[in-house]
């Protein structure tokens, strides 16, 4: 796979069997139900990002990789799991870092970039594969999300899930960013006798995202040891304020935030 060894430069920018990708409405609904049955369940993530794709992501990682600073960056850092994933090394970082931070959080939530990976494997295991310069540029959409998380200050909770992805569409305008993000926030709303402003903690996190640069084409590993606060005022990410707000009036009206199943009607 393109990024994890090998001759970089060697490798064609597109793959000629890439297939172009196209818009599948219908199959990202049946993924969607599924997710709500299973919100655990992060292959019909994928499965809806693969029926709502980034049809720009073509043009936008050429352009990148055709730069010299995205060229690079391809060959200083080809594959950011074994970066993400090396907490030794992270945890070397001065403290209040996001290295750290990435670290602290990952750890709390038993999670690991490659586990991400993992994941992403299984669904794609009966798929094309593609050998190309292109796929590194996909791979990063993929290992940056968790950084995202930190960056943002939303949490893996169910509405914070949403927000990284409604914070991640102006990045990366793939439509199962935006449907995700909205459908989750809906069945929210629908689901739950709450006042907590579960729309507007979306609607807010897509206008933070809005002045981000995407964080896919930065280097990962000189971000990581600056202070938190820097790295979010280097990347243009402002303080979000309703998704804290919404923790706070659910947790008054009685319901947990992580477990909002329990409270649905």
């Amino acid at each position: 796979m393109a990024g994890e060894g090998g001759d970089f430069a060697a490798l064609p920018l597109f793959d000629p069997a890439r297939e172009k990708p196209r818009l599948r409405p219908l199959a990202a609904f049946g993924h969607f139900r599924r997710l709500m049955d299973n919100t655990e369940n992060t292959a019909e993530v994928f499965g809806i990002f693969a029926a709502l794709p980034w049809r720009g992501g073509g043009k936008a990682g050429a352009a990148f990789l055709s730069t010299p600073q995205g060229h690079a960056l391809a060959l200083a850092e080809p594959w950011l799991p074994a970066v993400l994933d090396d907490h030794a090394a992270l945890r070397a970082m001065p403290i209040g870092s996001l290295g750290q931070a990435y670290c602290d959080f990952m750890q709390a939530e038993g999670l690991t970039a490659q586990g991400l990976v993992d994941e992403a494997e299984r669904f794609l295991a009966d798929r094309p594969r593609y050998n190309d310069r292109f796929q590194w540029y996909m791979n990063r959409l993929r290992d940056v999300h968790d950084l995202l998380h930190v960056l943002t200050g939303y949490g893996r909770d169910a509405l914070g899930e949403a927000c990284v992805l409604a914070f991640t569409y102006p990045q990366q305008p793939a439509p199962g960013h935006l449907f995700i993000a909205w459908m989750a926030a809906l069945q929210m709303k629908l689901r739950l006798k709450s006042r907590a402003p579960v729309l507007a903690a979306v609607r807010e996190a897509w206008r933070r995202g809005k002045a981000c640069p995407r964080l896919m084409e930065q280097s990962i590993t000189a971000l990581l040891p600056l202070p938190l606060d820097e790295a979010r005022q280097r990347l243009g990410i402002v303080p979000g304020m309703v998704y804290t707000r919404a923790h706070a009036v659910w947790r008054a009206e009685g319901i947990d935030p992580r477990d909002l199943l329990k409270h649905a009607r």
